[in-house]
């Protein structure tokens, strides 16, 4: 729950993910906040530390922005995800990674498409920027002044245990851009 959190979703999408109520991921987030010494939902949104049995190691000191690139994802929002997944699986033959409501993923050649559905046709879409370390990526940003709307958090583990990680910040226009690591057990 508190990945979600931190992924931004709203209270309602995180009860429909989780198929509990409103009033028990309210709950579930009032002890998430106090476990972790936290004020507020919000506070629980920036945490950055580690959830217990992550992948995810602290940082060995080096440049965390050493390696910046290459793309790792491009989010697409689409208006329609079942006529979107027929054109890129079906019509162009993608092959399709995974799917969830609302989220399909294909692979572009080592690059990963993300198609979202959102009702709507819309102009903007996300670069996903590969990291070794995103913790440490995120600590430097911070230092340099970029506008993070939440910390580092998990986003999938996979069946082999290998965690997906994102990181969301603002580009220079306001624009949504993503720092994004696989860290493997």
């Amino acid at each position: 729950m508190t990945e979600l959190v931190r992924h931004g979703l709203s209270t309602a999408r995180i009860a429909t993910h989780l198929g509990i109520s409103l009033y028990g991921v309210r709950s579930l987030a009032r002890s998430a906040t106090a476990k972790l010494g936290l004020a507020c939902r919000a506070e629980l949104r920036n945490w950055t530390g580690i959830r217990k049995g992550s992948a995810r190691a602290p940082s060995s000191g080096a440049n965390p922005m050493h390696a910046l690139g290459p793309l790792s994802q491009i989010a697409r929002r689409v208006e329609n995800l079942n006529r979107a997944r027929a054109f890129w699986r079906d019509l162009l033959g993608l092959p399709e990674h995974y799917a969830f409501p609302g989220l399909a993923f294909y692979d572009l050649g080592g690059t990963r498409l993300m198609l979202r559905e959102t009702g709507k046709r819309e102009e903007a879409d996300i670069l996903y920027l590969s990291v070794p370390d995103i913790g440490a990526a995120h600590a430097h940003l911070i230092e340099k002044g970029a506008d993070f709307t939440g910390a580092p958090h998990l986003i999938h583990r996979h069946p082999d245990g290998c965690e997906e990680c994102m990181a969301f910040l603002k580009d220079d226009e306001g624009r949504d851009l993503a720092l994004h690591a696989r860290i493997t057990p």
